[in-house]
């Protein structure tokens, strides 16, 4: 048996209630989603009373499968003023799923304001409790408490940031060693369940039921052949790049291409590119020995395993993880080569519960106006620490990069639906920026991770500077990964799939087991062009069109080094990605 959790925060009640048999064979992106767009007002204001904020395991999450440990957090994002998906890998997500619990639904508003409140979760059932002096803490103390008063549990969280309500607040989980490290960063969703009065749930999942598969056998035909493929593919061997040298080996790949954004988005190449890259990272981890390590799983179950952990030169443990869009946005985008400066920032929004992407896009956005300059690591740190500390140009800051512009009168602002766009210039990988301009979810990669063909040769060739045929590859990308987003898979599986035929079956077959299904490959596609539908409705009723699917426009006019290339796809094929949904 499966459940919502519904936490009224007006009435402080905890209610357990069957799932609706139209939301049975939903998970992750396309439960939060479907629910969000059912009970949430498209015009209502983010932190108000009518917006709710959904947490939701994937398919297969909790079960075996390999790499499934994620969880979707949804509502309506103050920073893009439309739907908003973020999600994490974090054990947090399978204590949810073992528990039985399909979602988690806060709604309502605390009738005294400014009051906080913690979310407790067991095999038992649930109960909202005062948060006490667990207010105001950076999520490294939160965690540290949390640890010593309850035990060996999992939490999800909201830190200062989110207290303070800015737009660039992230969720906070705790990774397999209760590191308060990884995020569903983007959108402000954090600041949602600040609004909310919630400052965290704890999971215990101390003698759980457990995930019920529907068909065993079938499960485990599937897992098999998923398993087997991300060997076949080199994803999951010793040695291999992104066990080695995490995500971060991006940095090297795309500066090559000329594809990395550096000093807010002004060229493709950093020449400091060689001291921030996740080879560099792996040497000085190795070197530095302690706590540092590289190889390290987000959750248990993840076989890919691209986290790391930063050591400090003396061996201590720093910060976890150094992962490429932090060091980008951290590092190239700020002109910052000094890896442990990235490092230390990483931290600050660690703790404060912040989005390392939008951090390093509004930074960049700062020097552009004058602020600090490129480069001066000191400085950074130092605005992102007014973020935590409320001031007023913290919350200028915390409110992202569209505001920090419009604050300060800057025309270089790299942002699509208010939200700031990740680590792929779009001028010189022309099908990320169509993801970028036409997601449901602002500009994100990882909505549509065209970069595989374009940079990466995984699923085919594309020429990253011609626009032709992208509109169609981007629709395609989007639409799968929000199908791969409700399974509860690591989007890093899609390598695999792409190549390997069978291990998109595979994939699929783990899904018909746990629910019990009869669902192909071809309904991959479908699935995940239906959520698109959906949140693209609802950011229609938002008032979000056509018009917002569009570049910053200083990219159709400066040309970026070194291609000298301008974002020269037409506003006809931008349309095209949802005016062909229809």
């Amino acid at each position: 048996m499966s459940y919502f959790v519904r936490v009224n925060m007006s009435e402080g009640t905890v209610k357990f209630e069957e799932v609706p048999e139209k939301y049975r064979t939903l998970g992750g992106r396309g439960l939060t989603s479907a629910i969000v767009c059912d009970e949430v007002p498209a015009t209502c204001h983010p932190l108000g009373p009518n917006n709710k904020v959904v947490f939701a395991p994937g398919m297969v999450t909790g079960t075996a499968a390999p790499c499934s440990g994620r969880i979707s957090v949804g509502g309506k994002s103050p920073l893009t003023g439309g739907i908003k998906e973020a999600n994490a890998g974090t054990p947090a997500a399978q204590s949810l799923a073992r528990l039985g619990i399909k979602a988690i639904i806060v709604e309502g508003m605390p009738r005294e304001k400014g009051s906080f409140y913690l979310l407790r979760l067991s095999k038992d059932g649930g109960q909202l409790e005062p948060a006490g002096d667990l207010v105001g803490l950076g999520m490294y103390e939160f965690a540290g408490r949390i640890k010593a008063k309850y035990g060996d549990v999992d939490f999800v969280a909201c830190g200062p940031a989110g207290e303070k309500l800015l737009s660039m607040a992230g969720v906070c989980f705790n990774d397999k060693d209760d590191r308060p490290s990884r995020y569903a960063g983007r959108g402000g969703l954090g600041a949602v369940m600040g609004s909310k009065g919630l400052k965290g749930i704890v999971i215990d999942s101390f003698g759980a039921p457990g995930v019920q598969v529907v068909d065993p056998d079938l499960f485990k035909t599937g897992q098999r052949k998923l398993v087997e493929a991300l060997r076949e593919h080199g994803v999951t061997k010793p040695g291999g790049t992104l066990n080695t040298y995490g995500t971060a080996a991006l940095i090297n790949v795309l500066n090559e291409a000329g594809g990395l954004p550096t000093r807010n988005f002004s060229a493709g190449r950093f020449d400091g590119a060689g001291k921030i890259a996740g080879e560099t990272i792996a040497e000085i981890i190795s070197q530095r020995k302690g706590k540092g390590t590289t190889g390290h799983p987000c959750h248990p179950g993840c076989i890919i395993q691209c986290g790391n952990v930063w050591a400090r030169p003396d061996g201590s443990e720093h910060v976890s993880c150094l992962e490429y869009e932090s060091v980008w946005a951290l590092g190239a985008n700020c002109g910052i080569d000094d890896i442990d400066a990235v490092a230390e920032l990483v931290w600050i929004c660690n703790d404060a519960g912040l989005d390392t992407i939008e951090a390093g896009v509004t930074l960049g956005v700062a020097m552009e106006a004058g602020l600090i300059e490129f480069g001066d690591a000191q400085g950074a740190i130092n605005l992102l620490k007014e973020c935590a500390k409320g001031t007023p140009l913290g919350h200028i800051i915390g409110h992202g990069a569209a505001f920090t512009g419009r604050a300060f009168g800057v025309t270089r602002v790299p942002t699509v639906k208010g939200q700031g766009m990740p680590a792929y210039e779009p001028r010189a990988v022309k099908g990320i920026g169509i993801t970028y301009m036409t997601s449901t979810m602002g500009a994100d990669h990882t909505a549509g991770y065209t970069i595989a063909p374009e940079i990466l040769a995984v699923g085919g060739k594309a020429d990253p500077l011609s626009p032709e045929g992208k509109a169609e590859l981007s629709r395609n990308y989007q639409a799968t990964t929000a199908f791969v987003d409700s399974t509860g898979y690591c989007l890093f599986i899609t390598f695999a799939l792409l190549d390997i035929p069978t291990g998109m079956e595979g994939m699929v077959e783990t899904v018909n087991g746990v629910l019990g299904t009869n669902w192909s490959t071809a309904d991959v596609l479908e699935i995940g062009k239906e959520i698109l539908k959906r949140e693209r409705a609802f950011n229609e009723a938002a008032g979000l069109g056509k018009a917002h699917d569009r570049p910053p426009e200083f990219m159709r006019y400066e040309p970026l080094p070194p291609h000298n290339s301008v974002y020269d796809v037409p506003d006809e094929e931008l349309d095209k990605v949802f005016g062909e949904l229809r």
